[in-house]
């Protein structure tokens, strides 16, 4: 199998990073470097970070004279009528977060029009989201297509919505083929009902890509039902988990701590958990529960009757540095995750990474592959609580689902997502 050319397109990346697409791409880059060599062209970078064999190539660096090498064509035919934009979103974000906005159609046209040294200066801001995203993510479309033109690849390789515009734009300046990498939908973020550009641009993107590689079947069923994308170029691949230097700390307190651990949204479940809480602590009062995050659910729970009755034994951390949540994680008896739906979960692997036994939503991409986690429906909170306090309670049935943990992490790592990126790519590349 002859070496690969991948030319990646990301929104984040280590240090600049929002969540965790960001460590995604990054553990996915590094692995597949040892297969195919990787150019990746980012809205932002820091030129002091380097990865090994890899190319990384911000906007934030990029010099004017560069981009004005190429010219580019305007494929956004479908997107250049908008007269509606949602704005305030991250790339996560519920719909509650979601604000409007009115961007005139001439405002649109002109955005993929010639470029302008102000454009690029605006990805040296901090804030790669925020009110002007949707500005963003075409400028991003129209540099990057440029940039593009000057690399030698085989094949593009864009993940999420954010990029998909540039890697069809890239696709149709080149002819090269375009595999789109689904890492989140507006299905997970917002619920089925959501619709609107996001959605369009996810559909679009979803249709003119030659593959898509969701992070699970989970999400790739979502890809075919809600969707409506062809079945035969969707091809899950699972994420891996990092590695991490694992310790144990001892708490400040005899109790068994149950953690949440992630962004206080309706897509993660939060209430789910505080209800879960409540059942586990009639049963069993010696427990205590840690959620940490934040996000527009918060002050709701804060405020809700049913903490009331939990509250002395609840405890809220708000946002954590990775120092920090290794350390809460290092502390932690059990791991509840009761995602409404959760494409993968990467925070449930980092936590059999400590030796943590979980409880997951089957609603849920790691539901697939961490077989010996204890799982439930979403909404089932009298299930979860049992198989928490089982946990808690029975040291066998604790000691054996961190042991079937361990052995599940043996084949989730980024190297083996590597390998069936790399051989996906190669059966492709073979049958054109």
């Amino acid at each position: 199998m002859a070496r690969q050319k991948i030319l990646m397109l990301g929104w984040e990346f280590p240090p600049v990073i929002n969540g965790g697409l960001g460590i995604a791409c990054l553990g996915m880059a590094k692995a597949l470097s040892k297969y195919a060599d990787v150019s990746i062209i980012l809205p932002k970078t820091d030129p002091d970070f380097v990865v090994d064999n890899v190319e990384l190539i911000g906007l934030n660096t990029v010099q004017i004279e560069e981009v004005r090498k190429t010219v580019t064509k305007n494929a956004y035919k479908a997107f250049d009528n908008i007269e509606f934009i949602e704005t305030g979103i991250l790339p996560y974000d519920t719909k509650s977060e979601v604000k409007g906005t009115r961007l005139a159609q001439k405002q649109i046209t002109a955005l993929l029009q010639d470029i302008s040294k102000e454009e690029l200066e605006g990805f040296k801001a901090e804030e790669l989201y925020g009110s002007d995203v949707i500005p963003k993510v075409i400028q991003y479309a129209k540099y990057a297509a440029r940039l593009a033109l000057d690399k030698d690849f085989d094949i593009i390789h864009a993940h999420d919505w954010m990029t998909f515009l540039a890697g069809v734009e890239v696709k149709k300046m080149t002819g090269k083929p375009l595999a789109v990498h689904v890492h989140s939908l507006a299905y997970d973020r917002s619920g089925p009902d959501s619709r609107g550009w996001i959605f369009d641009v996810e559909k679009y993107g979803m249709e003119q890509a030659d593959l898509v590689l969701p992070v699970s079947a989970y999400t790739g069923n979502i890809c075919r039902d809600h969707f409506g994308i062809d079945p035969s170029k969707i091809i899950p691949v699972h994420n891996g988990a990092l590695e991490v230097d694992v310790f144990r700390t001892e708490k400040a307190f005899p109790d068994p701590l149950v953690l949440f651990l992630g962004r206080l949204t309706e897509q993660k479940g939060p209430e789910f958990f505080l209800e879960i809480a409540t059942k586990v602590i009639k049963k069993n009062r010696h427990v205590r529960f840690v959620m940490a995050g934040t996000g527009d659910q918060m002050k709701r729970i804060i405020e809700t009757g049913a903490y009331d009755h939990v509250g002395d034994k609840f405890h809220f951390t708000g946002f954590l540095s990775k120092s920090k949540v290794n350390e809460l994680l290092s502390m932690t008896d059990v791991y509840c995750m009761p995602s409404v739906s959760e494409p993968f979960g990467l925070s449930a692997l980092e936590a059999a990474q400590f030796g943590i036994p979980a409880v997951i939503s089957q609603q849920s991409g790691v539901a697939e592959v961490l077989h010996g986690a204890l799982k439930a429906d979403f909404w089932d909170t009298d299930l979860m609580a049992d198989h928490i306090v089982n946990l808690i309670e029975n040291p066998k049935l604790h000691a054996e689902v961190v042991e079937d943990g361990y052995k599940d992490l043996k084949s989730l790592t980024w190297e083996a997502a590597a390998e069936k990126i790399v051989s996906t790519f190669d059966n492709f590349l073979q049958h054109q």
